[in-house]
């Protein structure tokens, strides 16, 4: 079965050190990302001011999960308080990995 892909991009907020959003993002993928049920591999990406937090999913039905359960992880807001809100996509669309090398 070929893996899913989303890939939301983001900007973080003014004043946010690129070194306390990694510390965050990195116990946001300890913490919640990597313990899902589905879960293949998460990847942060920049281009410039740009942010790409790549997570590759066994399925559909595994990140449609995740994203609901996002809500019941304690730190979701803190994550979420070094993001941008009005620099990022809303609507996030899904990739089928087709081959992978």
């Amino acid at each position: 079965m070929p893996h899913i892909l989303e890939m939301p991009c983001f900007k973080i907020k003014d004043g946010v050190s690129e070194a306390d959003f990694l510390r965050a993002h990195e116990k946001f993928n300890r913490e919640f990302m990597s313990k899902q049920k589905g879960y293949v591999s998460h990847s942060l990406i920049r281009n410039g001011a740009k942010w790409f937090d790549v997570a590759v999913w066994d399925s559909v039905a595994s990140k449609q999960k995740a994203y609901i359960d996002i809500y019941k992880y304690d730190g979701i807001e803190e994550y979420m308080s070094f993001i941008d809100q009005e620099g990022t996509d809303d609507d996030i669309p899904l990739y089928t990995v087709v081959t992978t090398y």
